[in-house]
Order: structure tokens, then C-alpha cells, then sequence
């Protein structure tokens, strides 16, 4: 009795908040822990339904009077570069990604503040010190891993781990049919390199080679310009109502 309560989820709803996406609407979110053996299982059980994962726990929107937030991933082997991605492709041929276990780095955090206080100043996470940090990468009861972006060549402004200076990292489950973005960030300096869609095309190789179909960007919100940038990854599927509904263009 006491293994089977143990094993079986329990899921909680938090109190409404300001969303931090759509102006004037207030989100709720139920979620539940991801801990003990089954962990990775039921990450990926949830991850089919629409739940992200923070830490230890997973969750999905439940907001009262809303349904804008819509679950993607990335068809990994049918997916083709557009011209625009192909150009950042180029722009960072000097850019190297390396798949690691997940451990932190002060080096890791110094990217992290940087990006925080440049693009999410007011944002929930701009308070995180270098322990918060830690434990975002670290409290992961699933397969998790750490991928750094390097710039290599005399460009390269100050050296770090493997000899680069690390410009972006990602923090990413690999789960039975694909990769999930769980949180990515770059050096806010960086800009003309468009490194979040670097991110991403890399995750697509990644995913590719590893033999996995899909690539979890987590929500796309319409309306959102924060969002917009997910609706360019095509094909796609979208969690919609009927279940995960192919987009093409």
C-alpha cells in the first residue's frame, strides 16, 4: 500500500498570478513531483501531456478563463533549415556544442546572470543567486544534461572549460522519443548570432543523431512576441484539443 501511494502522483494547483506572457490575464498551473524510480517514466508520460519540468517538478498550465499556451515539438527528421537559419548556421560556424553531465559552473553562472539581467530583469528568475543556480541544474531526478557552446579561433574573447569562451548553454532531458529544452541562455552580447535559434537547430542535429523524433520547445503563445520565434521550427506538432496535430507551414 505504502509503494503504491508512493508511485502514484499526486498533482496540486497553485494559486492565480499575473501571466508573464499575455497582458491582463492571470495563470494557474497544476504540477506534481518528479522524484523516486519512476521519475523518468512519468517525465515522459507527462511530457506527451503537455507538462514541462522544473527541478523536481512538472508541471502544465490550468488557467481558468485561458488556453493560449500551446505545447511544440519539433519534427526532427523532416525538419529543413529556412534560409534565415542557414545564415545563422554560418554566422556561427566558429561556435562548438558539448553535451555534459549536469553540473554547475561559476562560469555557467556568470552567462546566466548576464542574460537574466539583460533580457529578464523583472522576470521571476532575476533574483537567482549562484546556489539557485546549482540546484536548477542539479535537482533532476531524470536524464538530464548540460550542453555548452563554445566560440573557438581568435575571435574569441576569454577562455574557459575545453579552451572557448562559453557564449550559451542549455539545459536538456533526453527522454525516450526526444530531446526537451527544459531552460537556455546566452551571452546577451552575443546578439547578431541569434544564439537561442542556434540552440535550438543544434538540439534538431542532436536529436536526429541520437535516433529520437522530436525536439519539446515547451509553449508557444500566440499573441506572445516572446513566443513568436518557436511557430518558425517546421514541421511541428502542436498539443492541440484533438491531440498532437501536425503543422507544416
Amino acid at each position: 500500500m505504502t509503494q503504491h501511494s508512493r508511485d502514484t502522483p499526486q498533482f496540486y494547483l497553485t494559486a492565480p498570478s499575473p501571466c508573464p506572457y499575455l497582458e491582463g490575464q492571470q495563470e494557474r498551473k497544476v504540477f506534481t513531483h518528479l522524484v523516486g524510480e519512476r521519475a523518468a517514466e512519468l517525465n515522459d508520460l507527462l511530457t506527451h501531456g503537455g507538462f514541462r519540468r522544473s527541478q523536481s517538478i512538472a508541471y502544465r498550465p490550468a488557467c481558468e478563463t485561458c488556453r493560449a499556451c500551446v505545447s511544440v515539438r519539433v519534427l526532427a527528421a523532416e525538419f529543413r533549415p529556412s534560409r534565415g537559419m542557414r545564415r545563422v548556421l554560418r554566422r556561427n560556424r566558429d561556435v562548438v556544442g558539448e553535451m555534459r553531465p549536469p553540473q554547475p559552473t561559476s562560469e555557467q553562472y556568470s552567462v546566466f546572470r548576464a542574460y537574466l539581467d539583460a533580457r529578464h530583469r523583472n522576470g521571476g528568475m532575476a533574483d537567482m543567486t549562484v546556489l539557485d543556480y546549482a540546484m536548477m541544474v542539479e535537482d533532476s531526478h531524470v536524464d538530464t544534461r548540460i550542453i555548452e557552446y563554445r566560440q573557438y579561433g581568435p575571435g574569441a574573447r576569454t577562455k574557459g572549460r575545453g579552451g572557448g569562451a562559453l557564449l550559451a548553454v542549455a539545459l536538456t532531458d533526453v527522454l525516450a522519443d526526444g530531446l526537451s529544452m527544459v531552460y537556455s541562455f546566452f551571452e546577451p552580447g552575443a546578439g547578431d548570432r541569434s544564439l537561442g535559434t542556434l540552440m535550438i537547430l543544434d538540439h534538431i542535429e542532436r536529436a536526429r543523431a541520437m535516433g529520437l523524433a522530436y525536439v519539446y520547445l515547451g509553449y508557444w503563445v500566440p499573441g506572445s512576441r516572446k513566443m513568436d520565434y518557436k511557430a518558425r521550427f517546421l514541421p511541428q506538432e502542436r498539443l492541440l484539443p484533438g491531440g498532437w496535430t501536425r503543422i507544416a507551414r
